[in-house]
């Protein structure tokens, strides 16, 4: 299903932040947790999850770090900041809300 470019953008804050709320992760793992989380509904792309993780990185709601892996290979790992983990309680209440007005409104649609 094609969820429109819209949501995705939308969404792609909280996931991150949520992801990264459960421990400090590297772009390649979070882009296979999203798709794991949704059963594989949403498909990012390098291109659409490094523009999110360095904006968050700007806005200080995470960090990052390289480390070099087993296989020799460099990693950026990000962690989720004091600051980040404010802004994923904000946006869990807006997202709440949406989630609310429209079961809301499908429910009341479904009964008509």
């Amino acid at each position: 299903m094609d969820l429109g470019k819209d949501l995705v953008a939308a969404s792609a804050t909280p996931l991150v932040l949520a992801i990264l709320a459960d421990g400090d992760s590297y772009g390649y793992a979070i882009i296979k947790r999203v798709a794991e989380m949704s059963g594989g509904e949403l498909q990012w792309t390098d291109g659409m999850l490094y523009p999110v993780l360095h904006r968050l990185e700007r806005q200080g709601l995470v960090t990052a770090r390289w480390t070099e892996a087993d296989t020799g290979r460099k990693r950026k790992y990000y962690r989720i900041t004091k600051n980040g983990r404010a802004e994923l309680a904000l946006q869990r209440q807006r997202w709440q809300v949406v989630h609310n007005t429209l079961r809301g409104l499908w429910l009341k649609a479904y009964t008509v």
